[in-house]
């Protein structure tokens, strides 16, 4: 599904990068540690947030979708050359649902086009 682009929410989407990048760049995060399941999820929050960021920049579902996902394995494969940091799939797993979510909700009910108009009866033939 497409709905129209908006240009100016490719701020938001590299601001979110940024800050996944940044954190996954520290031995220790910011704040008490997480533990499983906890972990997973913020991994689903931050990639909800950077593709409904995409979803709203592109317009498009499915590239918003690709780009955090692809975004997500370059993570985790930069999270395994971090001391004291660990990568799995099942992290990119929480980060593409994620992904999905937030995808769906940039870009839902936007089909690009109006809906016809219902006649009503009273209405005089045109």
């Amino acid at each position: 599904m497409t709905g129209r682009a908006r240009p100016l929410w490719w701020l938001p989407a590299l601001v979110v990068m940024g800050l996944i990048w940044w954190l996954s760049s520290q031995s220790d995060t910011p704040g008490p540690p997480l533990p499983h399941p906890r972990d997973w999820a913020a991994h689903f929050t931050a990639y909800l947030a950077l593709s409904f960021c995409l979803g709203r920049a592109t317009g498009r579902r499915g590239l918003a979708l690709v780009i955090a996902a692809w975004f997500g394995a370059l993570d985790e494969v930069h999270q395994a050359f971090v001391p004291g940091r660990e990568a799995g799939p099942a992290d990119w797993v929480f980060d593409v649902a994620g992904a999905w979510v937030g995808a769906w909700l940039a870009v839902r009910g936007r089909s690009g086009t109006r809906p016809a108009p219902v006649p009503v009866l009273s209405d005089p033939p045109r």
